[in-house]
């Protein structure tokens, strides 16, 4: 299992939001979760996304085409990847670790 944080960003927008772009990305990670069988989880600066690294591949991909479907020229797409083969480590393990320690 491997976590993947990525942040893709639409250039050229006719403003500065791009919430539109966002949710489109969001809804279609939710209509293909079972598909890609992935978690995830949206921040205010990125998503992060757990599963199998071939599949976190794929649906980076997927989603690196979503602004261009919708009219952008250009995309920006950062990917960052954890992957942990000595034990399995989710978003939520890795949080419940650092909590645990937080709260010592």
């Amino acid at each position: 299992m491997a976590i993947v944080d990525v942040t893709i960003i639409p250039i050229g927008t006719k403003g500065a939001s791009v919430s539109d772009y966002v949710a489109n990305m969001q809804n279609f990670l939710e209509e293909n979760k079972e598909k890609y069988k992935i978690t995830y989880q949206l921040t205010p600066m990125n998503t992060l996304i757990e599963g199998e690294l071939d599949d976190l591949f794929s649906v980076v991909r997927a989603m690196h085409e979503l602004p261009f479907l919708k009219g952008i020229d250009r995309v920006a797409t950062n990917i960052r990847i954890d992957d942990r083969r000595d034990k399995r480590a989710t978003l939520e393990s890795k949080m419940e670790s650092v909590h645990k320690k937080i709260h010592q």
